[in-house]
């Protein structure tokens, strides 16, 4: 039987009071976040692996990854490892480990 008990006149006061007080943040958060943030493009095309400029900026990174390579030039990860896979055959970086899922590189010397 029962049931939930009713409230009283001063926690139903409390709990108007918090949720107006709740409401009023989210509002507050809602104009603060300014305009929306542009959206950058993921390019499908690696950049040329044969390059030099290319070569002697991949040079300068420690420790390669897909992720790493993906966000630096702005391409898919998949282009990411194609491109990794290009430099090792020119001779410009070397397998660290590797997986089934990730191959680390570092530029080779």
């Amino acid at each position: 039987m029962g049931g939930k008990k009713k409230l009283g006149l001063k926690q139903m006061e409390k709990q108007q009071d918090d949720k107006a007080v709740e409401d009023k943040k989210k509002k507050e958060e809602k104009e603060k976040k300014g305009p929306p943030t542009k959206k950058n493009t993921i390019g499908v095309i690696a950049p040329d692996a044969k390059d030099p400029k290319i070569v002697a900026e991949v040079k300068k990174l420690g420790v390669l990854t897909p992720y790493a390579v993906s966000t630096r030039y702005g391409i898919r990860i998949s282009a990411a490892k194609d491109f990794l896979e290009q430099l090792e055959a020119v001779g410009a970086v070397q397998t660290v480990s590797a997986s089934h899922n990730l191959k680390i590189y570092k530029a080779v010397a």
